[in-house]
């Protein structure tokens, strides 16, 4: 689903258990923040067990249902129902912090989950809480399988080396009781949300589930990374008089509107070439330098609703190729016809805040991505102009590109350069340019 999908909503089941489900059948349809899409078979099977329900959150990479293959299975196959990940759940955080004062090494109350690069397939977990197997404990095992997860066979052996006493109760002081006692407290408190407070006349509006899926992104982005912005005003008086003079023919000749959008798409691509170290991520204390340069272009949906599509390898693009992919990522968005890997991938975001009026923006940054440019509108303004006959008042085009970015990685003066060298590319446009 893309490196910055971490989960999914499953919005219908298009198959029922027993059915007969060929490759590349469609067997279900999940949504994201992003995109809407159906999940297909990898196989020719009988769907035998659905591990979720519709409106249940799943975790990218969790088994969602089982097919029997034929020739493969020998009988019914017992599955452990998985549990499912709801939203608003307690944070795992918490809850472990108030177990530690108060709870003996074996933990039979609290399910094991999936934590941060450890995975366990609805098997494993199943065992574990049969066995009272902590999520500590189960942390702690080594995994055989692929990408080093527990297997089956590995919990086994654990249990039989482990013995059949319960592991030590450890000593707990006189205080923790109270210490106990407190923090589930707060716990508790932290789960109150305060009332909706309305009058008669007021319309009280849920929020959609891509809306709070957004909210809930955009909150992380800021809380995860340290944003900056920089701000710069570009003079584009040469492509707005030479997209006047083009653009009827170049409808005429590809049957595509050409925008300003590609134009300003080109630049940043150009200065992304000249500045590779805006082209990356951050994970952890690692940086990954990106070596293809995939645009998001943000876009706004009739709902009000935000999704980012993505041009990839956009270098490679000439100002035509760029206008059609451009033209047709916007088309489908509307429509809602995005598919997942029109989504996925992206290194650095663009949006046009200027469509809507505004001068200029302090976007947040699309995680994991370390930057976001946002296109100011485009303002006929008086303006100095430099001649070599001397300076004059003259009425210019111009508009403000505002760079947020992520400062754990990137200093002020490679964020200040990387948006001046888009400036220089806008104001170097060629009036006789051949497209």
């Amino acid at each position: 689903m893309g490196e910055s999908v971490a989960e999914a909503t499953i919005t219908s089941w298009l198959k029922n258990v027993g059915d007969t489900i060929e490759a590349d059948e469609a067997v279900f349809e999940i949504a994201t923040d992003k995109v809407d899409s159906e999940v297909p078979s990898e196989v020719d099977g009988i769907l035998i067990e659905k591990l979720f329900e519709v409106d249940d959150v799943v975790q990218v990479g969790q088994t969602i249902a089982v097919i029997e293959i034929d020739g493969e299975a020998g009988g019914s196959i017992e599955t452990p129902k998985a549990e499912p990940v709801k939203e608003n759940a307690p944070a795992p955080i918490v809850v472990a912090e108030v177990a530690k004062t108060v709870v003996a090494a074996k933990e039979t109350t609290a399910p094991v989950v999936s934590s941060g690069d450890r995975f366990y397939s609805p098997l494993v977990r199943n065992i574990a809480k049969k066995e009272g197997i902590s999520q500590t404990e189960l942390d702690s095992i080594s995994g055989s399988g692929k990408d080093s997860r527990v297997t089956k066979n590995d919990i086994l052996s654990y249990i039989d080396n482990r013995g059949s006493q319960p592991a030590p109760v450890q000593e707990v002081s006189q205080d923790a009781p109270k210490v106990a006692a407190v923090a589930a407290k707060a716990v508790e408190q932290k789960k109150e949300v305060a009332p909706i407070v309305a009058s008669g006349d007021d319309e009280i509006i849920e929020m959609t589930r891509m809306g709070k899926l957004i909210s809930h992104h955009m909150v992380q982005s800021v809380q995860t990374a340290a944003h900056v912005q920089s701000f710069i005003e570009a003079d584009v008086t040469k492509i707005w008089n030479w997209r006047k003079k083009v653009k009827d023919d170049f409808m005429k000749r590809e049957g595509e509107n050409l925008t300003f959008t590609p134009i300003f798409m080109e630049a940043v691509a150009k200065a992304l070439r000249d500045f590779p170290m805006m082209n990356i991520s951050l994970q952890g204390d690692t940086i990954v330098k990106k070596k293809h340069i995939n645009l998001g272009m943000a876009a706004a949906l009739g709902d009000g609703n935000l999704i980012v599509p993505v041009i990839k390898d956009a270098d490679q693009l000439n100002l035509v190729g760029m206008t059609k992919k451009v033209n047709d990522l916007a088309g489908r968005a509307k429509a809602n016809k995005l598919k997942p890997d029109d989504i996925a991938g992206g290194t650095y975001t663009v949006t046009n805040v200027g469509t809507f009026g505004s001068i200029m923006g302090t976007p947040i940054i699309n995680q994991p991505q370390v930057g976001i440019l946002a296109l100011g509108a485009i303002r006929k303004v008086p303006a100095v102009v430099e001649t070599p006959e001397g300076d004059f008042i003259g009425i210019r085009y111009r508009m403000f590109l505002s760079h947020s970015y992520d400062h754990r990685v990137v200093n002020g003066a490679l964020g200040g350069q990387f948006v001046k060298a888009v400036k220089d590319y806008l104001e170097a446009w060629d009036s006789n340019r051949e497209i």
